[in-house]
């Protein structure tokens, strides 16, 4: 069968995007609006992976039974590997795991501590911003760097929301500050013991082949193939990956919505239904 048949059946089954975010963390969308805007785009699954929250789930998947969307437990967790910031996405989870739940609040007041930080460090370098202002812009979810610098722009201290990131709170920013450090190890393990699943999210931004084979052996279940910043080339290199050291694969559009300006990516970038049924079949049987 051609690689042309086989898009052919895959359209006809449907398909999901495994990697998106609502208000609970640093996307613009509620869980309401997310899903209704998946069923305009004929998804038939998707996953919510904010930032360190699963605030957002059970509104979502009570939406997605009235909006005709399966909603999938999904999270994204920040880890330390080596001088690096990676993203592990995690899927199939209790999302009511105690244990899950203690560490995800951890992980939040860490991350209002860095914004604590990162607007202190603009404040020396004469940058008016307050604290308020980037409280306001998280509101109920988990308070990160794109909520810095959307206040930055709202106040016209940018020009642009990613000017925001080159110029001060980006790695080589004045006001950067590092993430608090979760091993890749760590993150695996806490997801795997709250029933899920661990893949990592768009190696082809900062994982070397070798970086990447390292995780694959300490663990890793599956890798996010499909995603707005790999090229076809690039999808079909770590495509070959998985199949060769036997991991699953997952993809999607990454979409935040707002002032980030990715809406070109929704319903763009997904998988076909298959990949969400062979997860389902690797946790479940």
């Amino acid at each position: 069968m051609g690689a042309k048949e086989q898009r052919e059946i895959f359209s006809a089954e449907g398909r999901a995007d495994l990697h998106l975010h609502t208000t609970f963390s640093d996307g613009a969308l509620t869980p309401q609006e997310l899903v209704k805007k998946a069923q305009a785009a004929g998804l038939k699954a998707i996953a919510i992976t904010d930032h360190d929250h699963v605030g957002a789930l059970e509104e979502a998947v009570d939406w997605g039974k009235t909006y005709g969307v399966e909603v999938i437990s999904g999270l994204e967790l920040s880890a330390t590997f080596g001088e690096k910031d990676i993203h592990i996405l995690a899927y199939f989870f209790d999302p009511t795991d105690k244990n899950l739940l203690e560490y995800l609040e951890v992980f939040r007041k860490e991350r209002l501590r860095r914004a604590e930080r990162i607007v202190e460090k603009l404040n020396k370098i004469n940058i008016p911003i307050t604290l308020d202002s980037v409280l306001k812009k998280a509101g109920e979810g988990s308070i990160g760097r794109p909520h810095i610098a959307n206040a930055l722009l709202d106040k016209g201290l940018t020009g642009t929301y990613h000017e925001a990131f080159t110029k001060y709170i980006g790695t080589n920013g004045p006001a950067y500050e590092k993430k608090f450090q979760l091993s890749p190890e760590e993150a695996m393990r806490l997801v795997t013991s709250s029933g899920g699943l661990s893949f990592l999210a768009h190696p082809g931004n900062y994982t070397t082949d070798a970086e990447l084979l390292d995780l694959i052996r300490k663990g890793m279940d599956g890798i996010e193939v499909v995603h707005p910043s790999h090229s076809e080339s690039r999808q079909e290199y770590y495509r070959g990956v998985v199949n060769q050291y036997f991991l699953l694969e997952s993809g999607g559009s990454d979409y935040h919505g707002g002032k980030k300006n990715d809406d070109y990516a929704f319903g763009a970038f997904s998988v076909p239904l298959h990949v969400v049924e062979t997860m389902r079949s690797r946790l479940f049987g």
